[in-house]
């Protein structure tokens, strides 16, 4: 019984490890239009959907997607087994959330939005910030 004990504590802790790995991706940052965006570089993420986080940060347009009003913090939570951008268009559970009043706002809700709609059992991460400066 003891050894169950031991083995079920060291998977808990493994998969406790594992999930603040995929939430601690380094991020590139840009600026720009007045706001900080940050890319969260995850492992999981395609050429693909590096390529078109990163076009936020460098395009005014594709900004404008995120932050329609031009102010407030914004952040997009993803599902890791779900991704960002499958054959050219966005899943359903990629979900960013924009206009709100503090970051950490905009990630709860981004997070809650996305683990709702995931169909995956992978908690949804953020891939994308953007605040103001």
């Amino acid at each position: 019984m003891r050894l169950k004990s031991i083995g079920l504590a060291a998977g808990l802790t493994l998969a406790t490890v594992g999930h603040a790995f995929a939430q601690q991706a380094a991020a590139e940052l840009y600026q720009l239009d007045g706001v900080e965006i940050s890319v969260m570089t995850h492992a999981f993420l395609s050429d693909e959907e590096m390529m078109t986080l990163r076009l936020v940060g460098q395009n005014r347009d594709a900004l404008a997607l995120f932050v329609p009003e031009g102010q407030g913090y914004a952040a997009l939570a993803i599902a890791p087994d779900e991704g960002f951008v499958r054959e050219g268009v966005p899943v359903d559970s990629a979900i960013a959330m924009s206009g709100m009043q503090d970051i950490d706002s905009a990630r709860a809700s981004a997070l809650e939005a996305c683990d709702a709609a995931r169909q995956t059992a992978q908690d949804c991460v953020i891939a994308l910030e953007v605040t103001p400066r």
